[in-house]
């Protein structure tokens, strides 16, 4: 697969990540194909398309300092939807080395069952059955002429429909006042959700979907803490305790966050925070408890 495109902010420059540039990737991962030959059924084989979206997601998203860095993860994330082996060669042609140049390339390649020692190889793995995991889903910002709920609509739609995610539940809206850095300006209210919902993805698949879902809605990443178009976080995965910084399970501020812990607690009332505790209670002991409200007319 050769020519994925996006516009991205990776690299070391502080002008990099301000202004951006264009990075394209190749990926070529091997699958099986005598079953899906036998049957000529797509159940047996592996999706193009979720390749495509994974991938593109990943070179789009969360900015990264290195090229090494951006192509293991997209060389994972494909690993983890079912490739045997996969080679995946990132370009970036803008890139500032000082003399004129066509392209500037990396190329790495990935097998299964051979992710690095220094990995955490349980954000990796595939689950033997379907696993819970809960997502929170936040916006201030119109994208695509939508506003901030019609975006967290869009979002829980394109979540229900994504392969190897069954979403089981939507909360009710809420809004809440956003987090500002000292001296930030002022930015307009979140509204938030939380969806619930099983998979079969790995939880470092589950983050790729979530990536993939705020390109979508026109999120670019460029500084902490801006205004966004959406914002889509893994809470959690079943009981999955991770420190991994690419992915750190439960979400390290979950158990604070009244805007994630008052709408999950709507949805799932008996819902409980893996090493925290009864969402129910926490929400109500979280600081930002009286800053968040219902938003009414709003329905999932």
């Amino acid at each position: 697969m050769t020519g994925l495109r996006a516009r991205a902010h990776h690299g070391v420059y502080a002008h990099e990540r301000a202004d951006g540039q264009h990075f394209g990737a190749d990926v070529t991962f091997e699958i099986p194909t005598a079953a899906a030959a036998a049957s000529d059924d797509v159940a047996d084989t592996l999706s193009y398309g979720e390749v495509a979206r994974t991938a593109r997601a990943i070179l789009g998203g969360e900015p990264v300092d290195l090229l090494e860095t951006l192509a293991e993860r997209i060389a994972r994330a494909v690993l983890d939807l079912g490739a045997a082996a996969v080679e995946v060669t990132i370009h970036k042609p803008e890139a500032p080395v000082g003399v004129e140049v066509d392209d500037v390339t990396l190329t790495i390649r990935r097998e299964r069952g051979a992710v690095d020692d220094v990995a955490d190889r349980a954000l990796h793995a595939v689950p033997a059955a379907p696993t819970t995991v809960v997502l929170a889903l936040g916006a201030n910002q119109p994208g695509d002429l939508a506003t901030p709920a019609d975006q967290l609509r869009r979002a829980a739609d394109s979540l229900a429909h994504a392969g190897g995610l069954h979403v089981t539940a939507v909360s009710p809206l809420v809004s809440s006042a956003a987090a500002l850095a000292p001296g930030q300006e002022p930015q307009p209210d979140y509204v938030n959700a939380v969806v619930l919902a099983t998979t079969t993805l790995s939880p470092a698949g589950v983050l790729a979907l979530a990536r993939w879902c705020e390109e979508a809605a026109g999120r670019v990443r460029t500084e902490r803490w801006a205004p966004r178009t959406l914002d889509v976080d893994v809470i959690a995965v079943g009981d999955l305790v991770s420190d991994d910084p690419a992915l750190t399970l439960p979400h390290p501020r979950a158990a604070d966050r009244a805007f994630v812990l008052v709408p999950w607690s709507l949805v799932d009332p008996g819902a409980e925070l893996p090493g925290a505790g009864r969402v129910a209670d926490l929400a109500e002991r979280a600081l930002d408890r009286d800053g968040v409200r219902d938003v009414e007319g709003w329905t999932p």
